[in-house]
């Protein structure tokens, strides 16, 4: 499990609790504001107590599930990989994780690489266990830490993972744009493969402190296998797709394109022998979930997979299976399309003619949903309308005084008269006078969240938007992503998805100028000043951090270019016959070694 990780997009077709509409369709113009005295009660850890069986754990295998509404991609490496579900599955190899964190995500002592950090010179030093290698036998060296930044920084390549940020390395700026070969601030005191690393930047940032900031990237690379391919080739290859090497606990035995994969122990892994000899991962579809796990045919879902309210209030009082969870890192969220990404320039570019230009229009749309009825009546306590876009379990940087977008249909509609969107029979047209006709994207899932999508559209004609699904219908994951990371595209104007964020809420990655991910491409001088200020000199205040956090959000919500729907825990049903399941963030990068089987078969 890897919760330390970069921003990833993620199914929100999986992610939408369940719900049957009809029974919300209510025509109170208002709702009630949400409240924590619903949620449910978790823990991160399974305490089990029982004995762990040997000959269970030698000769039985571990079942894990993957909630999925489609076949993962199978990209491996964690520079390229653009969705949770590929990092889902590929989990029990480790994903390359550098850093151990404590509950607060700081990294600590004791990883697979230790990290120091020098403000008076700007360097940030890590220095790899002397024992650390892949699970091809060879060791990991300086040069598998640094070669992650040439593929996110490659002027060809394909990952989404790159921002401004990363400038702030000596060199990276050039190297990004074509100019240089090599990125100039990354020295090898002991040579390239040596255990050493140094990285020069211009200026720290408070950020670093935390696996998953935007500065300094959290994973290792093996160079010696991906040498001589192509950057931009790289995420096609065989060595990421079809035969990848891992430095975690387990290598990886089969992996059957977009559908499985199967895990024995890695001999050469640096830490304590993992107990389980025998592990596979199975996409399972969000309709099958259930009754897979009231079959006892799985013995937890993936860590950071994607379980439903609805999920949660069929399986909770299941008697061999405990209920395990945390809250999320990860939100929904609605993106709607202002311009696209000049891929000469590599930025997003705001065209002030776009259809959703109008932020009256975006606000109206937020208004005239009701997340919170949603949620009240089928959350089950899983899930509760978002306020901002930074989620709740980052407690220091949070604007708890935050309204966000509550139910308010009246105010949806004044919203639309002042800026221009008259009526002209049952629908708005435009300010100029010309037909308004809204696409609204998303993806494919359950007969749940089909209702979902139909509620939203419900009430926006409420309001008399014209909004239809575009295409027609919902889209396969793939599609929807291929369709909104084109640089361009006119087929979505506004669309429902989700993101995995990292454990350091820094957005740039998300939102910023140059970020791949801003798939709706807001841009703003005001965005760009407030996500800068965050990790500035100044914000080694955390005072001064803090308020940059506030301020930000409630630009954010101002602008509607991007709203969070709702927030959630990450939850999951866990067999009664597994040992050592913990989640918490300290306990991360030891999550796989650690378990263990009771029993032969589930209990």
């Amino acid at each position: 499990m890897n919760k330390t990780k970069k921003k990833w997009a993620v199914s929100s077709a999986a992610i939408m609790i369940a719900l049957s509409l009809a029974a919300c369709g209510g025509g109170n113009k208002k709702s009630a504001s949400s409240n924590d005295s619903g949620k449910a009660k978790l823990s991160a850890v399974y305490k089990n107590s029982d004995k762990a069986n040997k000959s269970a754990n030698e000769k039985s295998t571990l079942k894990v599930a993957e909630p999925n509404d489609s076949p993962f991609k199978g990209v491996s490496e964690p520079t390229l990989a653009d969705n949770q579900e590929d990092s889902n599955v590929f989990e029990p190899g480790g994903r390359g994780t550098l850093f151990k964190t404590d509950d607060n995500y700081k990294i600590v002592d004791g990883g697979l690489a230790d990290q120091k950090l020098d403000r008076k010179k700007n360097t940030v030093t890590i220095t790899i266990r002397k024992n650390a290698k892949w699970s091809d036998g060879q060791p990991v060296v300086a040069r598998d830490v640094e070669y992650p930044y040439e593929i996110i920084g490659g002027p060809k390549s394909t990952s989404s993972q790159y921002s401004s940020d990363f400038e702030r390395i000596k060199g990276m700026a050039d190297f990004h744009k074509g100019k240089a070969d090599t990125i100039s601030g990354f020295t090898y005191p002991d040579g390239e493969d040596g255990k050493k690393v140094v990285i020069q930047y211009n200026s720290l940032s408070p950020s670093m402190k935390f696996s998953g900031n935007s500065f300094v990237w959290s994973t290792a690379a093996p160079y010696h296998y991906y040498k001589g391919i192509p950057i931009d080739k790289l995420a096609a290859s065989d060595q990421v797709r079809k035969k990848p090497i891992f430095v975690g606990p387990y290598k990886l035995d089969k992996l059957v394109d977009g559908e499985s994969t199967s895990w024995s122990p890695n001999k050469y892994y640096w830490g304590k022998a993992p107990k389980i000899k025998h592990v596979t991962i199975n996409v399972v579809s969000s309709n099958s979930i259930d009754k897979a796990i009231q079959t006892k045919k799985y013995d937890f879902t993936t860590p950071a997979g994607v379980m439903r309210g609805q999920s949660y209030k069929n399986l909770k009082k299941l008697k061999n299976y405990q209920m395990v969870g945390l809250p999320a890192l990860s939100y929904n969220y609605f993106g709607f399309n202002v311009g696209e990404y000049d891929t000469e320039l590599q930025k997003n570019v705001m065209d002030k003619n776009s259809k959703m230009a109008n932020k009256s229009l975006r606000q109206a749309m937020m208004y005239a949903i009701d997340e919170d009825a949603i949620n009240k009546k089928f959350g089950n306590g899983i899930k509760w309308r978002a306020k901002t876009l930074i989620p709740p379990v980052f407690d220091k940087y949070a604007d708890t005084s935050a309204k966000g977008f509550p139910y308010d249909q009246k105010k949806a509609n004044k919203l639309l008269d002042n800026a221009g969107y008259k009526k002209k029979g049952k629908w708005r047209t435009q300010p100029n006078g010309k037909p308004l006709v809204i696409h609204f994207g998303a993806m494919q899932g359950s007969a749940t969240s089909h209702a979902t999508y139909e509620d939203y559209l419900q009430r926006w004609h409420k309001v008399g938007l014209n909004v239809k699904m575009a295409g027609g219908k919902e889209m396969e994951m793939n599609s929807f992503y291929d369709t909104i990371q084109k640089p361009k595209q006119n087929k979505v104007d506004i669309y429902s998805a989700a993101w995995s964020t990292s454990s350091e809420p820094t957005p740039t990655q998300l939102y910023g100028e140059d970020a791949p991910f801003n798939m709706g491409h807001f841009v703003s001088k005001k965005n760009t000043q407030l996500m800068n200020d965050m990790n500035s000199e100044k914000a080694w205040n955390d005072s001064y951090r803090k308020d940059k956090f506030k301020e930000w959000q409630e630009y954010m919500n101002d602008q509607a270019a991007y709203v969070a729907s709702d927030n959630s825990y990450q939850w999951g049903p866990v067999n009664k016959r597994v040992k050592g399941y913990d989640v918490s963030p300290s306990h991360t990068i030891d999550f796989w070694k650690d378990l263990s089987l009771t029993s032969a078969k589930l209990k």
